[in-house]
């Protein structure tokens, strides 16, 4: 199974002078996701939690969404011409009964560590494919300077990020401020997906109580694995994109971006923030 980092040569220009030294490199490799023995993704991501991406990827899909839905999860022998494992080629296989929507079928899709999943289907899609509600009843409540505080602590907790510079996060909090569970991985819609995937394989889903943080911006796609995922709040240190931001609104989903230090934006969903306490405070 390939390795979370890899070293390279790498020549260092300090002040004019010149040194050669090894450097530590996050890895990026391919994994092929199977549905039931049916090829249906590829992703450039960092090894390691396959499984959960691949469950995470079909909870966004609509295909998962409970522990009961998944039969097994196994990495294809022979997967190459060989006959050699490679451990870039995962098979999902449903339990009986799952229906598999067919949008998941009739396509091949290839999905980089930068774009997510090219051609993604929009609002509408979502709407229809989502099988929970955002439903945190009551409704978490966030106090601004508890939110102020998440990025730091995913930053303190991104152990490959201190090694390589290169990976990006995403962190599940409870709404009182504690660390549920955190994911590094080249691709941030693939972070997400190992925080969800392993969020089912535990039988946790829905997530209706949970904060999810992200160390970049927020897509679209982001957006749309939290709310397949049922979780009622999205925050990320950058910005989000216009359709992020529309389908919060539609969804109930609180879209917080911007997120540092002691400043945020809020984009949509703003009866889940304290916003009276912060009035007061400024």
């Amino acid at each position: 199974m390939g390795r979370v980092t890899e070293r390279r040569k790498v020549i260092r220009i300090r002040d004019g002078a010149v040194s050669t030294r090894p450097d530590t490199l996050v890895a990026e490799e391919p994994l092929e996701i199977r549905l039931n023995g049916r090829p249906l993704a590829i992703t450039m991501r960092t090894p390691g939690d396959d499984f959960a991406l691949a469950a995470g990827f079909l909870v966004s899909e609509g295909v998962l969404a409970e522990r009961s839905d998944l039969q097994n999860i196994v990495y294809c022998a022979g997967a190459t011409a060989d006959g050699q494992n490679t451990y870039n080629v995962v098979d999902v296989k449903t339990a009986a009964g799952v229906a598999i929507p067919d949008i998941t079928l009739e396509r091949n899709v290839y999905t980089t560590s930068s774009c997510g999943l090219c051609g993604k289907a929009s609002l509408d899609a979502v709407r229809t494919t989502a099988r929970w509600p955002i439903a945190d009843t009551p409704p978490v409540r966030l106090e601004p300077e508890l939110l102020a505080s998440l990025p730091d602590r995913l930053r303190t907790a991104q152990r490959v990020f201190d090694r390589t510079g290169g990976l990006h996060a995403a962190a599940l909090f409870s709404g009182e401020g504690e660390l549920l569970d955190i994911r590094e991985d080249v691709g941030r819609h693939n972070a997400v997906d190992k925080l969800v995937g392993r969020a089912l394989q535990n039988g946790h889903l829905p997530l209706s109580r949970a904060v999810l943080l992200v160390s970049g911006r927020a897509s679209f796609e982001l957006a749309q694995k939290a709310v397949m995922a049922g979780i009622p709040v999205l925050a990320a240190v950058s910005a989000p994109s216009s359709l992020a931001v529309d389908l919060a609104a539609e969804t109930g989903l609180t879209l917080v971006g911007f997120l540092r230090g002691s400043s945020m934006n809020v984009y949509a969903g703003e009866d889940r923030i304290a916003l009276r306490t912060a009035a007061a405070q400024g």
